[in-house]
């Protein structure tokens, strides 16, 4: 089946073509006339087109789909932004305010634009995202399996994340190799609002770099030895800690310096 727009390998591009997934997806983000919603990659429409009841805009980098979709739905004319997303001050999307975040993200890029979700938090309170299944699996991942890591950490540090549903390799165009997952997740707000997402994240990729080896060895040179026997996370490994003691670990150790 040749779709309307040709898809991209550079740009990972796999159309959606099932639209129960589609419908299902905008019925998580609990649409109302005045919701903000900007999506990435709209493609050929295939989300788009449940969204129309929102305060929609649009971001996408393909030419072709971005003249595709102005032919095939003039109203969207003023609500799309051509260029890449990982690039955007999103600040200017809606004039400072919050808005819902959704799309078919492409593989290569989907951890970079949930590292850009993060940095923009106070903006981003949803995200209905779909991912490789084996990322969505590792995200929605708690502690102690061998699927939680960096990504677990840092996303359920800032969002609770709910897997919805997987969608089969039949229901895109050209097919991925894999199946994919579709996640939600919804900003919470919590005692550790106070713990800097950078320093976070240097411990957390530190400590899951060298996942085999205790924390007090992984965090050699970078933790005090002492403050993690004071925790009691010394003999621990990375995949043993909870969210909550990576931020009450990162807590301490600003305090400490």
């Amino acid at each position: 089946m040749k779709g309307p727009v040709k898809a991209k390998k550079h740009l990972g591009q796999h159309f959606l073509t099932d639209s129960t997934v589609s419908e299902r997806m905008a019925a998580a983000l609990e649409i109302q006339a005045d919701t903000r919603i900007l999506e990435i990659g709209p493609g050929t429409a295939a989300l788009t087109k449940f969204l129309f009841d929102s305060d929609l805009k649009l971001v996408e980098i393909d030419a072709e789909s971005v003249e595709y979709l102005k032919t095939t739905y003039p109203l969207l004319r003023d609500k799309i932004i051509e260029g890449d997303f990982l690039k955007m001050d999103l600040s200017t999307v809606f004039g400072n305010q919050s808005f819902k975040l959704c799309g078919n993200f492409p593989y290569n890029i989907s951890s970079q634009i949930l590292f850009k979700t993060l940095e923009n938090r106070e903006l981003i309170p949803v995200c209905i995202g779909m991912f490789q299944k084996e990322v969505a699996m590792r995200i929605a991942s708690g502690p102690k399996n061998k699927d939680y890591g960096i990504l677990s950490v840092l996303i359920q540090a800032y969002y609770e994340v709910e897997y919805l549903f997987t969608v089969s390799e039949g229901s895109f165009n050209p097919p991925p190799k894999v199946k994919s997952g579709v996640l939600k997740l919804v900003r919470n707000r919590t005692e550790w609002e106070d713990v800097p997402f950078s320093e976070l994240k240097k411990i957390v990729k530190i400590a899951f770099n060298q996942r085999r080896k205790t924390l007090r060895n992984a965090l050699k040179g970078t933790v005090n030895e002492d403050l993690l026997q004071d925790l009691g996370f010394d003999k621990n490994r990375a995949e043993e800690l909870s969210v909550a003691n990576f931020l009450l670990l990162t807590r301490k150790w600003i305090e400490s310096r």
